[in-house]
């Protein structure tokens, strides 16, 4: 075939939106695979993949999908034909690299006209690249996001340091388990009995038993992340998706919970989740610094790109000082405090996305992840499992903190998302606008 018939070829199928419809189908469901298993909300999955079908030439009144945890579908019909198909989504991590490098890809076919051999070589290409860090750096990252943890709960450097040492062997714990093919939870429970009875065994180096190592050294296995996608989903209307999110959310919390009740019984600690975890004593400039830390450490665990981890540290400086000067200095809630300082940093992503060139969750999100409650989620957990032992107060104790802990989480899913509630259609206009001038320059040059 010669350049004029390649040409030619080349128009048809995207000026026919069912001329080679098995691979477009194919395709975009690569698009959304790639992003539901790799950390991104429904919202950003149905709009990418509509995305990259407008770059296809299939009309957006022709195109159906419905978005759930573990399952994509999608539909194209004319008004003879329907196609149907489906795709299974069964690995799910956090992957902010691809996230980034897919919502550029669709950008990008439009912009560069690629073929449909292209965009599937970019895909395959996104789907075959290497983390940005290796798996010793990540680990460092896990014990540095957990000894920021520990520092923001008003813990000493020292403590910083047992619990970042703690946590980095518990990740590789939980490597080792998984490498082996142990069930997810299974693998969640054992890993958070070891680094638990590791943080515990500090107290033969200090002379003391140091609680609150104890406290945040697993924090690395709470899921931010899909915390925030369920709420984000359920806002939005992906019920289905939202609740399987919050329940895995709720397994993986109660994984952890299982395995360090074990751990503190074997110990014969007393229940630990009793301890203080104000920091009203520590200074700003120390909070700060650990807000830095903690968050370009979960940075690292997200593979977010080396370049944005600086601002991903300042964006959790904002969020975690915002917070505490409301909460300490104004009175006001935690869940307000959090509110207001995930709500500052996705109001100041809204325009540095221009300046970094990548989507806003990938500040948004690691830098509101150190006001994540995991303690007072898995008090609760804590007394719901010891149920037969403890009081009627402390049980209503750890319901008050399951209930603080959702209105928290809410709190900051809802101000991380801020620019999409209230300016949501003009986001969606500017973009559509985009889409149609990129479209219509390659209709052109055709």
């Amino acid at each position: 075939m010669n350049s004029l018939d390649k040409k030619e070829e080349k128009e048809r199928i995207f000026s026919e939106p069912f001329a080679e419809i098995g691979p477009k189908m194919h395709l975009l469901l690569h698009t959304g695979q790639l992003l539901m298993e790799n950390g991104a909300d429904s919202d950003r999955t149905l709009r990418d993949m509509m995305r990259a079908a407008s770059f296809m030439g299939i009309p957006k009144d022709r195109i159906h999908q419905h978005v759930m945890y573990t399952t994509l579908m999608l539909n194209v019909n004319d008004d003879r034909h329907s196609y149907t198909e489906f795709r299974k989504c069964t690995k799910h991590g956090v992957n902010m690299t691809t996230l980034s490098a897919v919502s550029k890809l669709t950008w990008r076919a439009m912009a560069k006209n690629y073929s449909l051999q292209d965009f599937e070589r970019q895909l395959d290409n996104i789907r075959k690249l290497p983390r940005n860090y290796p798996v010793w750096l990540t680990a460092m990252g896990a014990g540095a996001a957990c000894g920021g943890f520990c520092k923001l709960f008003g813990g000493s450097w020292l403590d910083f340091l047992l619990t970042a040492v703690c946590a980095m062997l518990g990740f590789l714990i939980r490597r080792v388990c998984l490498g082996y093919g142990f069930n997810t939870y299974a693998a969640i429970a054992i890993t958070s009995f070891a680094t638990t009875m590791l943080a515990w065994s500090t107290q033969f180096l200090t002379g003391g038993l140091n609680w609150y190592p104890l406290i945040a050294c697993t924090l690395f296995l709470v899921p931010g992340i899909p915390l925030i996608n369920a709420v984000d989903d359920l806002l939005n209307n992906f019920i289905v998706s939202g609740m399987t999110r919050a329940m895995h959310t709720l397994l993986v919390v109660g994984s952890m919970t299982f395995g360090i009740v074990m751990a503190i019984r074997l110990g014969g600690v007393t229940d630990f989740t009793a301890v203080g975890l104000s920091a009203a004593e520590t200074s700003y400039i120390s909070q700060a610094l650990a807000a830095a830390i903690a968050s370009i450490g979960f940075s690292i665990i997200f593979n977010v790109p080396k370049r944005l981890l600086p601002v991903v540290g300042i964006g959790g400086i904002i969020t975690v000082l915002l917070r505490n000067v409301t909460v300490m200095e104004l009175g006001w809630s935690q869940a307000a405090g959090s509110f207001f300082g995930a709500a500052v940093v996705g109001v100041i992503a809204l325009r540095a996305i221009h300046w970094f060139h990548t989507p806003n969750i990938i500040m948004t999100i690691p830098s509101a992840i150190p006001m994540i409650p995991g303690v007072l989620l898995y008090r609760l957990l804590f007394a719901l499992l010891n149920i037969q032992f403890i009081t009627s107060s402390g049980l209503l104790d750890g319901i008050r903190s399951g209930v603080e802990a959702i209105i928290i989480i809410i709190s900051i899913a809802v101000g991380v998302a801020i620019p999409n509630i209230f300016i949501h259609r003009y986001i969606q206009e500017r973009k559509l606008e985009n889409e149609r001038r990129l479209l219509a320059k390659r209709y052109n040059e055709e």
